[in-house]
């Protein structure tokens, strides 16, 4: 999450999905509102100096770039995933959440963020492996041994920050790095460490319950009023990668695709059409088809680590409802 204000919007153009049950961008003005943050999937709306209205819409990103596309029901399964991973972890850390008042809308405190992702991987795999693949031995700064293969787990799950930037690409940054340039004192990073350990223990056993392994994740975490909180989302499939527990050690072995449930299947799909969000690059049709394959995905993923029915909400005058749920929150506070 970045620092929100009304003069910052996103820098890539938005196209409106042809699919009438996916919410691609809002423009809403709630009573009290201050300013508008367009992220690339999220709405964030400042209400007064304390509170934030986040509105997970169905766009779908990936390299840093909006797809031309939106996925059905992708928002209410990112907004619904995190909602409840805030609540089961609000115990090891302080986090935004005050409400969720719509399937697609989570309503927390305004907080200043960090400008790191604290990303954690307990498996080498994703950009990570890529990397490794390609000769590197460190990441953010920590070796990495000869001999690794695709999907291996690390002995112990590794934290390898990247930056959290307001325009193009995140990128990896080391400890020392963060500290030395003020992006986090060290008693704080520290905090931020203990904070992303315990959250990933908890968030492991939860997947291990549901027979899914929690492959890598980030988390983002901001200060108000002297105390850091947890942000933004948490253990979703756009945060988190997941394998499926049953025959990964079979096909680790035989070095096969793992079955995972993460949005690396459409980076897959997109490199496999000859995109990587790089200049020049047009990302490939998303044909009707291929959206409602992407939305049984993330439904899939949803059931399986919630461990419950995924239930649609109504889609007719989509806008409205949100704004209508919104309006009567605020009204009643």
């Amino acid at each position: 999450m970045k620092i929100l204000s009304a003069s910052k919007s996103l820098n890539h153009q938005i196209i409106k999905s042809i699919n009438m049950d996916a919410l691609t961008r809002t423009d809403y003005n709630f009573p009290g509102q201050t300013g508008v943050y367009h992220g690339k999937v999220r709405d964030v709306y400042s209400i007064g100096k304390e509170t934030l209205v986040m509105i997970a819409t169905d766009r779908i990103s990936a390299f840093d770039v909006v797809l031309p596309k939106g996925i059905p029901y992708k928002g209410q399964v990112l907004n619904q995933i995190a909602s409840k991973f805030l609540d089961a972890t609000a115990d090891i850390a302080p986090n935004w959440k005050i409400a969720s008042p719509d399937p697609m809308v989570t309503i927390g405190h305004h907080c200043e963020p960090y400008k790191v992702e604290m990303v954690i991987r307990g498996y080498i795999t994703g950009s990570a492996w890529r990397e490794y693949k390609k000769g590197a031995r460190t990441l953010c700064g920590l070796p990495l041994p000869e001999g690794l293969r695709e999907n291996q787990q690390f002995e112990t799950p590794l934290i390898t920050p990247t930056t959290k930037a307001d325009e193009g690409h995140d990128e990896n940054i080391s400890k020392e790095e963060i500290i030395a340039r003020g992006l986090a004192s060290r008693e704080e990073y520290e905090q931020l460490e203990k904070y992303t350990y315990a959250l990933f223990r908890r968030g492991t056993e939860m997947a291990a319950e549901k027979g899914l392994i929690l492959v890598d994740t980030k988390y983002e975490f901001g200060r108000k009023d002297g105390k850091i909180y947890l942000i933004d989302e948490i253990h979703t499939p756009d945060s988190s990668r997941y394998f499926y527990s049953e025959g990964y050690l079979a096909r680790f072995e035989n070095g096969e695709e793992q079955k995972q449930l993460s949005k690396e299947f459409v980076r897959k799909w997109l490199m496999d059409n000859g995109f990587q969000g790089q200049s020049g690059q047009q990302a490939p049709e998303m044909t009707d088809e291929y959206c409602r394959s992407v939305s049984e995905r993330y439904i899939e993923l949803y059931e399986k680590i919630v461990g419950e029915k995924f239930v649609k909400a109504d889609t007719d005058n989509l806008e409205s409802r949100i704004e209508k749920n919104i309006f009567e929150y605020l009204q009643a506070r």
